[in-house]
């Protein structure tokens, strides 16, 4: 396709790449934003099922309302060949960012995680399987904001397109009863969020083989070695972790993501570093973690519930010496006369409050002068 090029109010300006379908940075031409305009080929479109499955990915997303998870605006067809319209997302893949070891530290990893087991508890609140789970399906900013992408092969409880003997997924990641074609369960997904686990902490996958049998063999017939695992220095728990998500049978795993988010929150939350508060003395520091830590001025639960409503985690930021901090915005009552709570928010701090005494001071010193110099002159 030359570009530019325009499909509906879309203006199509690069061609960002894709398979059966192909991705382009486009404009709104009537919003005036950017998105990502998704294109099925004249060889999908030839396919009933691919068709099927596009548009089933369409309908899909654009039911989902979640910080991790790519947003669908729009999707329609032009001339028979269907499209999507979604947020452009800025960054690279997951995969991308692992082989550049670009992830961070052990807090940022279990951070990423983290998004991603929410964007799947999620979809699975919503009777939504994925069942394509893989680093090259989760999208990462400059920020560190995850976004789960491609739910093409995703299956509801209301929509079976699998044809019979035909098995969906990506091998490496693929559960042993995805394998063996028998029916699947949310657990796929989170037997193959634990190898995107694996391969996050580890640099590699921990499924190889040079023919897809010797893929599949490995996958039901070997256990999983867990020893990189170890020798990348990673906590017992993170670990055990991991064993638990990739057990042989849906039985041996973890039953579901919101156990898993409890897990990731806790082991973030055992990391998380001395913050800088404001005593009375000063800036002191205290150690964490608290029991709930703030994030974007939002609480972030340590239960299962409501997974939708739970601030994404963003990635680690160090903490400032004492010396370097900010002056610190008082907003609670107690701190403060409560008419502070009428300035703007960059005024209720204690410099501002010394300053506003001490004027306050110097006016009824001036009116005192004033006044006593009236008196004098009536008595004269």
């Amino acid at each position: 396709m030359e570009l530019p090029a325009r499909i509906g109010k879309y203006e199509l300006q690069e061609f960002l790449g894709g398979g059966m379908s192909h991705v382009f940075r486009a404009t709104d031409t009537v919003l005036g934003r950017t998105v990502a305009v998704k294109i099925l080929t004249d060889d999908g479109c030839s396919d009933p099922e691919t068709k099927a499955r596009f548009l089933q990915e369409a309908r899909l997303a654009g039911n989902f309302t979640h910080d991790n998870i790519i947003s669908v605006f729009d999707f329609g067809e032009e001339q028979g060949r269907p499209y999507i319209i979604m947020e452009f997302l800025r960054g690279g893949s997951l995969r991308d960012a692992i082989k550049a070891g670009t992830t961070g530290d052990l807090r940022n990893k279990l951070s990423i995680g983290l998004q991603v087991a929410r964007a799947l508890d999620y979809i699975h609140s919503r009777r939504i399987i994925h069942r394509d789970i893989k680093p090259d399906n989760v999208h990462v900013d400059a920020s560190g904001r995850v976004k789960l992408m491609d739910f093409g092969i995703a299956k509801s409880h209301s929509v079976a397109l699998t044809r019979v003997g035909f098995t969906l997924g990506t091998p490496y990641y693929m559960a042993p009863e995805q394998v063996l074609g028998q029916q699947v369960t949310p657990l796929v997904d989170v037997y193959s969020f634990g190898i995107l686990l694996y391969e996050l902490f580890t640099g590699e996958k921990p499924v190889k083989g040079e023919s897809i049998e010797k893929v599949f063999h490995q996958i039901l017939n070997e256990p999983l070695n867990h020893e990189p695992l170890r020798q990348a220095g990673l906590p017992r728990e993170v670990v055990e972790l991991v064993e638990r998500c990739t057990g042989k049978t849906p039985q041996q795993r973890i039953q579901g993501f919101g156990a898993v988010c409890v897990e990731l929150e806790r082991l973030l939350e055992e990391m998380t570093p001395p913050v800088a508060t404001l005593s009375k003395t000063g800036v002191s520091q205290v150690p964490g973690p608290p029991q709930t830590t703030l994030l974007g001025n939002q609480p972030l639960s340590t239960t299962a519930g409501n997974v939708a409503a739970r601030p994404p985690v963003p990635p680690v930021q160090p903490i400032a010496p004492a010396h370097e901090l900010q002056p610190v915005v008082i907003t609670q009552a107690e701190e403060l006369p409560a008419f502070m709570n009428f300035l703007p928010e960059q005024f209720r701090t204690q410099e501002w409050f010394i300053a506003i005494v001490a004027v306050g001071i110097i006016f009824a010193l001036t009116f005192l002068v004033v006044l006593l110099r009236m008196l004098l002159n009536l008595v004269d």
